[in-house]
């Protein structure tokens, strides 16, 4: 073999070397390719499987609520009304005055216990969230709250005709509800402060209180309705961030694409 068919062969053989190490290279990087794409295909599964999981205790929440609601009005606010007509018939029949004292104070029990039935067998039964706007609906929370004489319930928006879908509506609505029941029991908070508002295409929306806050790290979050926040918040893809510090309140904002 000459020199010049010597240096052919080792050309063609280092050119077929090399195709076949590119042939490799680019086996793996496709194998690798496909390998995080099925990985992030079910990433994804598994998150949208995980939203349907939350969004279906929500709805088994709701229909739960209206089933005790039809059961407290039906059942036991029925019972509670004959109880009290035959607590009036005994102190219209018996004319002893210490007898009539008593059944007169049973009566006025009764009738209390009822009028608190109806009013917790209405806002489990009717459909206050799905006929008002978020605006609305924290209006009247922080109304009510204020209403206490427990806390200071401020409320403010720029937008007072915020159309939302009720999903995202209802859990943005118990979102707040959670944080202010938390503030008004554990912060000892005298002024809490709600607004919702539009950001560009966000949705935002930030609870604050002037209690005693506390130290984040030393806290077990879920003790605080943290978990709730979060799973809520996972369900209509929002982003929060929760704040406190020792003798400086706590902060919620919840952020979500409006548009």
């Amino acid at each position: 073999m000459g020199k010049t068919e010597y240096i052919v062969s080792l050309i063609v053989f280092n050119a077929f070397f090399i195709l076949f190490v590119i042939a490799i290279i680019t086996y793996i990087w496709q194998y690798k390719l496909k390998k995080k794409q099925h990985e992030a295909m079910l990433r994804d599964q598994s998150k949208i499987h995980h939203k349907e999981l939350l969004a279906t205790q929500v709805e088994i929440q709701y229909q739960t609520m209206q089933e005790i609601g039809r059961e407290i009005h039906d059942g036991i606010g029925q019972k509670l009304t004959l109880a009290s007509l035959y607590a009036q018939q005994l102190a219209y029949e018996n004319k002893a005055p210490q007898i009539i004292d008593n059944i007169e104070t049973i009566t006025a029990i009764i009738n209390d216990s009822i009028s608190e039935l109806r009013k917790l067998s209405k806002s489990l039964t009717n459909d206050i969230i799905r006929n008002n706007t978020i605006s609305n609906l924290l209006r009247m929370e922080c109304l009510k709250l204020s209403g206490s004489n427990k806390c200071k319930a401020i409320f403010n928006t720029n937008d007072a005709d915020i159309d939302l879908p009720y999903q995202v509506k209802s859990i943005l609505f118990r979102i707040s509800q959670e944080f202010m029941q938390n503030s008004m029991k554990h912060s000892d908070c005298a002024n809490l402060h709600v607004s919702i508002n539009i950001r560009g295409s966000k949705l935002v929306l930030e609870l604050t209180d002037d209690g005693t806050g506390f130290d984040m790290s030393k806290t077990d979050r879920s003790g605080i309705g943290l978990e709730n926040i979060r799973k809520r918040a996972e369900i209509i893809n929002a982003d929060y961030l929760f704040k406190s510090e020792p003798g400086q309140g706590t902060t919620l904002f919840i952020e979500i694409d409006y548009k």
